[in-house]
């Protein structure tokens, strides 16, 4: 029975010597030479199960226009595999994880104690399904305390990882493992936070030394497999992302490009790529050669005849020879999708591009309620046509509390184009807040307009308060039509700042709160159109935006240069204007009349009659070229003039005098042509050759259309001056009646608008028209005290008669 007992106890007990054992037993030295070792099968530990996670992000996405679907077309032409074709398969090497490029930015940077950014990221159903990680790289400042500071990232908002704040001296990766589930289809939701701490400093001042560099090239989705990159209907356009320096690139190859016919096709479809990807930095390159090289953030697109795309891709669907036809199909020499626009001819081909763009198209009586912004700034940014008031957490604001001495957040509004209330309005933010009583008087709320203060708060109370709805008024000087970022800036001092303490920089409790219940009011305010205005171009694409015919478009050539530029500059303005803008080429200006129009093209090649009207010096066709590295006795006559006229006619009465009038502008917003009755003469402008590109708009002969010119020296300088300037950084300082560029010190000049007109957008209101004269008279001074004392002096002599009338006499 012993026996039997312990041969029990035996059996029982060797599982577990089994799996203590950690490493198999050595046998190396007793094996004959040669023989074969067999590693050994570690079973894999079950897996955990994970519950779906419920995606249900606050952050509302507007629907976007559907595309048609595509089919996915394999290729008669590819050659049949070969009988060892199986065995070399498995012989290769496992596909590589498919990587998502998600920073749509050149340069990313969280600042200050607390900084915090969103924006969405497209995703196919392929790669929602597919298992995920996400890597960053990032670099912080070397005051950055590493104890008190850290990264948090989420994705749908649910926090995926946390990482301290500890790469002073180099970039680091960290990689977070994604839920299963957690990805969806369609728009996910990326957020970075950042609360970062100084080593030794409490002062606000040392705020602005602390930053954490995000690098777009090492800030990536990695999708398992190879399934992830496969495109597999027109719906994957949306899903093009950006690349390692947050661009997005399209390129067109287009055998029969400078062909007459090809021009307005290639334009629509440009347009419709750009609204259906709606990235922030998005360029075109059009090409007759070959397939363009693939890479992320690319989409290749063939477009042209079935005989025409034969020599380019042999393995061409026989069914574009018969019918219109538009499918992605696989580059035989990357392996990488290629979108295919074919038929027998251009018609069908045109009638191709239709079923891509055609759902992006509206109608333009058709009221946008949102700019779309949420690639890059989620939400999207709501439009206000009239007095509304929104919530912030409408607006992407969460409520937070905040231990640190300077708090911000900051949301995006829209405005229409005809907005003009920018001398009189003023909008509120009703704040929802909370302090402690730890908070010294001298701290301060400040409210910014796109990076202007336009209001200050005081906070007085010692004993710490509770802000309901509190009003902070808001002048609208610094609004623009478009886009318009607010942000909310807290200023806290206490006693243990002053002090200083070690490790008084770490501190945990909260000292104030900002509330989600706050809301933002925008008022009332004045429509009317001006022209010329190119702050509305790059706004919501106004005038052209709104057009209810085909816009004129001038191009002097079609090649591969002007093209592109022309496609990118479309691509931008139908992105701001919500859909495609229709367009009809012309060759001469005599055709357009009175409408509105564009012109691009080299300055040589430029009609003179549309410089005349943007009041551009026709002399500028022969005399505006680029200063090259190898001219250093080259000088430029304007900015010469410039610095001698301040050598010569300085002096201290002329800096007193310029001292007070910048004094007056800065303090009562007087101005030389505010103390105007009638505004002054437009001078006639001559760009510098130190500029590569040149934006200004003007009015048509009769005055009834607007004229826009885009010109550069060269094609070369228009294609490359436009990529820069339609970039998502730069396309807001397009602004006043002349915007230039210049590629060597990357400085973007404007020219403000002396005199404009008015064009009415809206119906007529006796309500809006006393709005419009509000603002009119608000930014002429000397008008409006003229006046007012015109109509005291009426008021006095009126009263003068009805009482010689009405009262006693002698």
């Amino acid at each position: 029975m012993r026996k039997i007992l312990a041969a029990a106890l035996l059996l029982l007990h060797a599982p577990a010597v089994t799996q203590a054992q950690t490493a198999p037993f050595d046998m190396s030295g007793e094996r004959p030479p040669g023989a074969s070792t067999a590693p050994r099968l570690t079973p894999p530990a079950p897996p955990t199960a994970t519950a779906p996670v419920p995606v249900t992000p606050p952050i509302s996405v507007t629907p976007a226009p559907v595309p048609a679907p595509i089919a996915v077309l394999p290729q008669p032409g590819a050659p049949a595999s070969q009988p060892g074709a199986a065995a070399n398969a498995a012989s290769q090497p496992r596909h590589r994880d498919f990587r998502r490029y998600l920073v749509p930015f050149s340069k990313f940077s969280l600042s200050g104690e607390y900084d915090r950014r969103s924006w969405s990221v497209y995703l196919t159903p392929e790669q929602a399904a597919a298992k995920a990680s996400f890597t960053f790289a990032y670099q912080n400042s070397i005051v950055v305390a590493p104890e008190a500071s850290a990264l948090t990232v989420y994705l749908n908002n649910r926090p995926i990882g946390q990482q301290r704040v500890s790469s002073a001296d180099g970039s680091s990766a960290v990689t977070f493992e994604v839920p299963s589930g957690l990805l969806q289809p369609g728009a996910n939701l990326v957020t970075f936070q950042a609360e970062q701490r100084h080593r030794t400093d409490c002062s606000i001042q040392s705020t602005y030394e602390l930053w954490s560099n995000i690098d777009p090239a090492g800030t990536y989705l990695s999708f398992a497999g190879g399934n992830a990159a496969e495109l597999s209907s027109a719906d994957a356009i949306r899903a093009i992302g950006v690349d390692g320096a947050g661009r997005t690139e399209f390129d067109i190859v287009v055998p029969a490009l400078e062909q007459p016919g090809t021009t307005k096709p290639l334009l629509r479809l440009a347009q419709g790529l750009s609204v259906l990807s709606s990235m922030p930095n998005q360029i075109f390159a059009f090409s007759t050669a070959s397939l363009p090289t693939a890479g992320p953030g690319k989409l290749g697109v063939l477009v042209g005849t079935a005989a025409e795309l034969r020599p380019f891709f042999p393995g061409l669907p026989p069914g574009a020879e018969s019918a219109p036809l538009a499918a992605f199909v696989t580059d035989p020499r990357s392996g990488s999708p290629v979108l295919l626009i074919s038929g027998p001819s251009w018609q069908a081909v045109s009638s191709a591009i239709d079923t891509i763009v055609s759902p992006t198209d509206r109608s333009a009586d058709v009221r946008r309620d949102t700019l779309t912004t949420e690639r890059w700034s989620a939400p999207n940014a709501p439009l206000v046509f009239s007095e509304t008031s929104i919530a912030l957490s409408q607006l992407g604001v969460k409520t937070t509390e905040f231990s640190g001495r300077r708090f911000r957040a900051s949301f995006n509004v829209a405005v229409p184009a005809d907005f003009y209330a920018n001398a009189y309005g003023e909008a509120k933010v009703l704040l929802d807040a909370a302090y402690t009583d730890n908070v010294l008087p001298g701290s301060h709320i400040d409210i910014y307009v796109n990076d202007n203060i336009a209001s200050t708060v005081p906070l007085t109370s010692t004993t710490g308060g509770i802000l309901r709805h509190l009003p902070i008024r808001v002048t609208m000087r610094h609004f623009k039509p478009g886009l318009n970022t607010i942000g909310i800036e807290t200023i806290l001092m206490t006693k243990d700042d002053a002090a200083c303490a070690p490790g008084a920089t770490a501190g945990a409790n909260p000292r104030f709160a900002l509330f989600d219940t706050s809301e933002v009011h925008i008022p009332d305010f004045a429509r009317v159109g001006q022209r010329p205005n190119l702050a509305a171009i790059s706004g919501t694409a106004y005038p052209y935006g709104r057009a209810t015919e085909p816009t004129p478009l001038f191009i002097d050539r079609v090649d591969a240069d002007t093209l592109s530029a022309a496609a990118t500059l479309l691509g931008q303005m139908a992105v701001k204007a919500g859909h495609p803008i229709a367009v009809e080429t012309v060759a001469s200006p005599n055709t357009i009349g009175d409408r509105d129009a564009i012109f691009i093209g080299s300055i040589s090649q430029m009609p003179a009659t549309a410089l005349t009207q943007a009041n551009i010096s026709t002399a500028s066709q022969a005399s505006w070229r680029p200063v090259v590295d190898t001219q250093p006795g080259v000088i430029d006559t304007g900015t010469a003039f410039e610095e001698w006229d301040s050598k010569v006619s300085g002096g201290i009465l002329r800096s007193r005098i310029t001292a007070f009038r910048e004094w007056l502008g800065r303090n009562f917003d007087i101005t030389r042509s505010s103390l105007q009755f009638i505004p002054g003469a437009e001078k006639v402008f001559t760009p510098s050759n130190a500029d590569t590109l040149m934006i200004a708009q003007g009015s048509s002969p009769l005055g009834e259309g607007s004229w826009t010119v885009v010109a550069a020296p060269s094609a070369k300088d228009l294609r490359e001056g436009l990529e820069v300037l339609t970039g998502q950084l730069n396309w807001p300082q397009i602004s006043g009646h002349i915007t230039t560029y210049s590629s060597k010190t990357g400085k973007i000049d404007t020219v403000p608008v002396t005199r404009f007109d008015f064009v009415p957008s809206t119906p007529r209101s006796i309500a809006n028209y006393r709005l419009i004269a509000a603002n009119w008279l608000s930014t002429n001074i000397l008008s409006y005290a003229s006046l007012l004392v015109v109509f005291v002096l009426l008021i006095g002599v009126a009263t003068s008669r009805m009482l010689k009338t009405l009262g006693r006499s002698k």
